[in-house]
């Protein structure tokens, strides 16, 4: 699981955490001692609050259990997945694109960041350089073709490269 989004979920569990046992009690408490509780919105307001934190906080914790379960060395070094930067020529659109398949958390249409379960990222997974994926979007089929693949086994090999290279670098200084 990439490092950033660990430490996003675990912060936002974090800060539920701390409204469900501190400030949620303090407040059905206060709105207990305002009297009759069948008229009294902010007693329920509390409650209410408090059922979405434990949901909230129940999804985060999956979602952890998730992420965790993923084995960076299952993910395939020739075919695209999970990490993987491919560059696409979109034939409908008659342009070469840039994706990153990421997880959900990170996913940015924008920067060209897609989930790996969005309709793009699930069409690209498992393709070559070569091969065309045909996606159902909401405005339709697109053909898009593999131009480029860089998984993130690559990107590991070039990011210990670089390091190594400067590495070297600064011991003939």
């Amino acid at each position: 699981m990439p490092e950033h989004i660990k430490k996003q979920l675990l912060a936002e569990i974090q800060i539920l955490e701390h409204e469900l046992s501190h400030e949620l009690p303090a407040e059905i408490k206060k709105a207990v001692a305002l009297g009759d509780l069948s008229e009294n919105a902010e007693y329920h307001m509390a409650k209410q609050r408090q059922t979405f934190v434990n949901a909230r906080l129940g999804q985060l914790k999956k979602r952890m259990a998730e992420l965790s379960l993923v084995n960076l060395t299952n993910i395939p070094r020739d075919r695209v997945g999970f990490g993987s930067t491919i560059v696409v020529f979109d034939s409908t659109k008659d342009e070469e694109i840039v994706y990153r398949l990421v997880t959900s958390e990170e996913s940015d249409v924008a920067k060209g960041l897609i989930s790996t379960t969005s309709p793009i990222g699930r069409g690209l997974v498992g393709k070559q350089v070569g091969d065309i994926a045909t996606i159902v979007t909401p405005n339709g089929k697109r053909e898009l073709e593999v131009l480029k693949l860089t998984t993130i086994h690559d990107e590991a090999a070039e990011g210990e490269a670089a390091d190594a290279a400067a590495e070297s670098g600064s011991e003939k200084q």
